[in-house]
């Protein structure tokens, strides 16, 4: 037992979210398959980039105006060689992502390109850049990044390009200066962690535990158990202590399972879950399965020889035999259990790879529980409602439940597939169907054939079915084109709706601000989201919030980055939010990945990696790394007019409440430190 304690808690330990820091760049090799070619040779050059764990590379073979960053590679001119074609990604994974509303292709643990050359000359030294896009399903964050390489057909490795000193002096022109270190550098803080996120699935867990108590196959145990240890145990307290010993053995098991599941999946399953249709169409089946299953049409049961190997080993007594009971109770209870605790596995996979540990510690901790509970106090075993007709109506609305949820995983096939079965308004009929004949049920208008006909309705089912046709009624406005937004992570994206009355998505290409700021620079090129006026340039941004006195929000993005332009259409789109932005702050957004090159004049080398920084995005980036020591999007920074940060960044989180909180703190904090100046003045 304390051995398994121990996994329990490594495992816990070895998925502890880490501080914020910047993500190092994929490590480049580029190999020819002839280093001794000579001229008239054709050469094969293959370049190769190990992606980190938990991160993609998007490949180059998809249409470049979707939006993702594609890999693409620039060769130095030479004229010691020519090229064939294009470059030629090797194998690369394809998938549809809804925010792009398109396919790409992308590359996990490496990237493979090809690309074929003519020696013209002897010797030549092939030298270029590649620029590209890591993202990961985990942190949801991107990172674009410009890697050089270099090779020497002679046989000789080149090396790294010429460096930052060289290339300044390429052109003829004097050579750059160094920049000083940002001054007033932010406060290094930590990322947050997303923990809400865990704790309401955590909570989620705990409430499905609750109702996998509430089953057939595990309710009539409880008294049945409690009453074994406070009799068999010899003595009140050791009945306790047995009862407290059973009841962490449940925890334990449950726990345990969810442990391995991450281990085998890992946060890296999620992009394959959310890509090939396999698991999804799996998946989709094994929750019908588990509906019909709770609808009675058959049970899912387990090998009865496991069952009885696992309850002889409980008849031995001791501590271990407590351990095995709790394993009997498990085994037995798979039929009602095993469809609620699988849901939550499979919900789990899709997220953080703690989120299986998490789910399964909820879930198990709500059904070992009342075990204990009523050990410490047996007479609250004569408040128990008897066993009857509710215990089957709580499978059956379980049932519903599952129907439910399978149409997602069906819908992530349909969308990567495109067979537009499942479009956002058929998605939605099908729940509003599912969901009124379940309040239909509740009202005891639908009998399955292994139930009784009932007399009269009870108040708790008719408060049930108030509440289930009122999400009805909450659903109905979606089949016009309502945004839903407490539902988006399962409904399919907007672009699949045929019809729509609803259109909130507004951008704004004039970014001035308000009155006593300048008009905001790149505007013509580069827009905010939802009509919001603001910035593209910090300095500027800087500038007017000494003006107007208003802290500054800054975003760091990207023009491929698949996630700051879900948390705008999710999260800035809500109405507090969007307020918010337009009001309280001036908001400025720079942009890593935007490819403009600035005037000679505004180059300067970054003291963090000795390069010349020539354009928009290579400053932004090479800002947020100096300022914050992070280089992954969206990423979300308050600042107030001295520079001082007014509140801990925020990633990637589509929680809406946090981000009202994460607004409405800053606001607070620079308030704070104005009238705190204020006062020192007077």
């Amino acid at each position: 037992m304390k051995k398994i304690y121990l996994s329990l808690l490594l495992a816990l330990v070895s998925f502890l979210p880490h501080v914020a820091q910047v993500q190092e760049a994929p490590e480049w090799q580029v190999k020819a398959d002839n280093d001794n070619a000579a001229p008239q040779d054709e050469v094969t050059l293959t370049f190769t980039a190990n992606i980190p764990q938990d991160w993609y590379m998007y490949s180059s073979d998809f249409d470049p105006d979707l939006g993702p960053m594609l890999t693409e590679f620039s060769f130095d001119p030479s004229g010691k060689f020519e090229l064939f074609g294009e470059i030629i990604p090797v194998d690369p994974k394809k998938k549809y992502e809804e925010i792009w509303e398109g396919d790409v292709t992308y590359f996990t643990d490496k990237a493979e390109f090809q690309h074929k050359i003519k020696l013209i000359d002897k010797n030549p030294i092939i030298s270029g850049r590649v620029i590209y896009q890591i993202c990961s399903d985990v942190t949801g964050q991107c990172i674009p990044y410009e890697t050089e390489f270099s090779i020497n057909l002679s046989g000789e490795k080149a090396g790294a390009a010429a460096n930052a000193a060289n290339l300044s002096n390429s052109s003829g022109q004097p050579p750059l200066k160094e920049l000083e270190p940002f001054t007033n550098t932010f406060e290094p803080v930590e990322e947050e962690k997303g923990w809400m996120g865990l704790m309401a699935f955590y909570l989620i867990s705990f409430g499905a535990g609750l109702a996998a108590l509430l089953t057939p196959c595990v309710f009539p145990m409880i008294p049945m158990t409690v009453t074994f240890f406070t009799k068999s145990s010899g003595s009140r307290s050791r009945g306790i202590l047995h009862a407290a010993i059973y009841g962490v053995s449940i925890i334990a098991i449950y726990t345990l399972v969810g442990t391995v599941f991450a281990l085998i999946f890992g946060a890296g399953f999620a992009n394959f879950l959310s890509t090939h249709w396999f698991p999804n169409l799996l998946f989709f089946t094994i929750f019908v399965l588990f509906a019909l299953s709770f609808f009675g049409l058959f049970e899912i049961r387990l090998p009865s020889k496991l069952v009885n190997n696992i309850d002889n080993q409980a008849n031995k007594g001791g501590l271990a035999g407590i351990f095995f009971m709790a394993f009997t109770l498990v085994l037995v209870g798979f039929s009602c259990t095993g469809p609620i605790a699988g849901t939550i596995l499979l919900e789990a996979a899709s997220g953080q790879a703690i989120k299986p540990l998490i789910g399964m510690l909820g879930f198990s901790t709500a059904f070992a529980i009342p075990f204990t509970l009523f050990a410490i106090f047996p007479g609250w075993l004569s408040s128990l409602p008897k066993s009857g007709g509710w215990l089957n109506t709580v499978k059956v609305v379980l049932g519903f439940l599952e129907l439910a949820l399978a149409l997602k995983f069906l819908s992530m096939v349909d969308q990567v597939y495109h067979w537009n079965l499942l479009d956002r308004e058929i998605y939605l009929a099908l729940w509003i169907v599912i969901f009124t004949l379940l309040g239909f049920y509740l009202l005891g208008k639908i009998i399955f054939p292994h139930e009784q006909k009932s007399d009269s309705t009870s108040i708790s089912r008719i408060l049930s079915a108030i509440l289930v046709f009122s999400f009805v009624v909450y659903l109905i406005p979606g089949l016009f084109g309502a945004p839903l937004k407490a539902l988006a992570g399962y409904l399919p994206p907007m672009s699949t709706h045929d019809f729509q009355l609803v259109n909130s998505e507004v951008s704004s290409k004039q970014g001035a601000v308000t009155t006593g700021c300048e008009r905001a620079k790149y505007d013509d090129f580069l827009e905010l989201p939802h009509g919001i006026k603001g910035y593209f340039d910090y300095e500027q941004a800087l500038t007017c919030s000494k003006k107007q006195h208003k802290p500054i929000f800054i975003d760091f993005t990207g023009h491929g980055c698949v996630n700051c332009r879900e948390m705008e259409a999710a999260v800035w789109s809500d109405p507090a939010v969007l307020k918010r932005l337009k009001e309280d702050y001036i908001v400025v957004a720079l942009y890593v990945d935007e490819k403009t090159e600035l005037p000679r004049k505004d180059w300067y080398i970054s003291v963090y990696d000795k390069k010349i920084k020539k354009t928009i995005g290579a400053q932004n980036m090479d800002f947020m790394i100096q300022k914050l020591n992070a280089n992954a999007q969206p990423y979300y920074t308050l600042v107030g007019d001295n520079e001082e940060l007014l509140s801990p960044p925020r990633a990637y989180d589509l929680d809406v409440q946090e981000f009202v909180e994460f607004l409405d703190a800053g606001k607070a904090n620079y308030d704070e430190s104005l009238n705190k100046s204020a006062a020192e003045f007077l």
